[in-house]
């Protein structure tokens, strides 16, 4: 089996190699790409592949602008940190789609319904039907269910259930985790808080966007504000805004 990657993160890619190559001992992969215009370019003077693992954000733009400068009819697995934009890949010659980190068992299932419908001669409408449910499923919970952070030269998944609350310092935004520990995010504060459930999680300033489940409690504070304490961290003061109290208190009563 020929594969190509496509992945703008050189660690990212080094792992699904791994991971394709231990599934696979027998797999020649052609190369490893990381931009539009680098797979615009392959595709213009290589035969294609028989198939494709493909990120969605690359180094110049997003994937999709691939497919309307060539044409790609190779069964593609995509793999990303985002599920939002399942409903596009849907549209794409679609095996699977999953979410970084690659787990093991979901790659080598994805890969196992790659084999069992090229085999079988399935139609493309018949793969598309598996993705669709898939994406069906993905779409009913379109929020943030984890985050992809770097420590050092590692990569590390984070469940939004174990984040405290989320905040910006210093032009940067960072996670504090229910044990303590701070991760950069990509992206401002504005962005994430739209990605997260509105129903775990509120913006009670311009600096903090806390978690229900970690709010161990609520005092009242000068000037009409509330103050919040949370569970395990003592370290941070983290103040209701004056002008976000009353929508603050309807939150916490699930209105």
């Amino acid at each position: 089996m020929k594969v190509l990657i496509i992945e703008d993160e050189a660690l990212a890619a080094d792992r699904l190699l791994k991971l394709v190559t231990d599934a696979e001992p027998n797999t020649e992969i052609l190369g490893k790409l990381e931009s539009v215009r680098s797979v615009v370019h392959w595709f213009n003077t290589n035969t294609k592949p028989d198939l494709i693992f493909m990120d969605v954000q690359l180094a110049d733009g997003l994937c999709f602008e691939i497919f309307d400068q060539v044409k790609v009819d190779t069964p593609i697995i995509f793999t990303t940190a985002y599920n939002e934009y399942a409903l596009k890949a849907f549209k794409v010659n679609s095996v699977d789609y999953l979410l970084k980190p690659i787990d093991k068992d979901e790659l080598l299932s994805a890969m196992a319904k790659f084999k069992k419908h090229t085999a079988a001669g399935s139609s493309a409408s018949q793969i598309d039907t598996l993705i669709l449910n898939k994406v069906k499923s993905m779409l009913q919970n379109p929020y943030k269910t984890r985050f992809v952070v770097r420590i050092g030269e590692h990569i590390k998944a984070v469940s939004v259930d174990d984040i405290s609350f989320i905040y910006s310092s210093e032009k940067s935004t960072l996670i504090r985790t229910a044990s303590g520990r701070d991760f950069a995010l990509d992206g401002s504060i504005d962005q994430i808080a739209n990605e997260m459930d509105p129903a775990k999680f509120f913006r009670v300033s311009r600096k903090y966007l806390v978690a229900i489940d970690h709010v161990s409690d609520i005092i009242a504070y000068s000037g009409s504000r509330l103050k919040l304490l949370m569970k395990g961290i003592e370290d941070d003061e983290i103040i209701v805004s004056r002008e976000k109290v009353a929508e603050f208190k309807k939150w916490l009563e699930g209105n």
